[in-house]
């Protein structure tokens, strides 16, 4: 059996913390590979705690920023890369676009995963998607026989934006986390820049456990993140 590959591509270096590293954990747990790619390390505005330091640099945020989540990524048991392209606002390139599709020709993920096109509140989270989506397309080609390397098409979902009902999001996928729910905590815990959030997003956890929990009737969920399948999912039967 092929093993299953994951890539999650994140704007900045700790948004697959919140939204999946409970699927991260699972997938991986089941054997599978998981990589994380973070556009940027969400240097300028999202790390106001590490502003507060007297005589911080931007470098040195970079750094701490990079430490933790390649932390994080390890605790679900992911890799992680960081293309340091900045933020606030994040601007992707012609050229950083054929850096990602190089990078999923490479990695050939059988999944990808990645921000909403939509977010009213972070300029940077849909200039992640449509970059996401492009370098996807090139990958693939046009799903024939092409004058370059190509990998074969992937499954293509977003994750659960912080204010979802603002961002054009309706979960069609619930991914249960309950076995490997430990592990996303630990992760969270690893991102000292943005502590606030953890309990947002634990919370969070538990109320899409609750709602996995009606849609299945198995009163073993616990916790679950919820995701949207962007292209149809093919099967067997039904």
């Amino acid at each position: 059996m092929t093993e299953r590959r994951m890539l999650v591509v994140g704007a900045h270096s700790a948004d697959f913390v919140w939204r999946a590293a409970g699927a991260v954990a699972a997938h991986t747990a089941a054997g599978g590979e998981a990589l994380v790619v973070a556009l940027s390390y969400g240097e300028r505005g999202e790390s106001g705690v590490l502003w507060k330091q007297e005589g911080q640099t931007e470098e040195n945020v970079k750094r701490i920023r990079h430490e933790e989540a390649a932390k994080a990524a390890s605790a679900v048991g992911a890799g992680f890369r960081a293309f340091d392209l900045g933020d606030y606002p994040l601007h992707v390139t012609p050229e950083d676009v054929e850096r990602l599709a190089e990078l999923m020709r490479d990695f050939a993920p059988h999944v990808v995963l990645t921000h909403p096109e939509k977010d009213p509140f972070n300029p940077d989270h849909p200039v992640a998607h449509q970059s996401v989506a492009r370098a996807r397309l090139l990958t693939s080609g046009a799903g024939v026989a092409s004058g370059f390397r190509t990998a074969p098409p992937s499954e293509f979902l977003v994750f659960e934006p912080h204010q979802p009902e603002l961002c054009g999001f309706t979960p069609t996928v619930y991914v249960d986390i309950t076995p490997v729910f430990k592990r996303k905590v630990d992760a969270m815990s690893c991102m000292a820049a943005q502590q606030y959030l953890q309990e947002y997003y634990a919370q969070r956890a538990d109320q899409r456990g609750n709602h996995a929990r009606k849609v299945t009737g198995d009163q073993d969920i616990r916790q679950a993140e919820a995701f949207q399948r962007l292209l149809p999912h093919v099967v067997g039967a039904l």
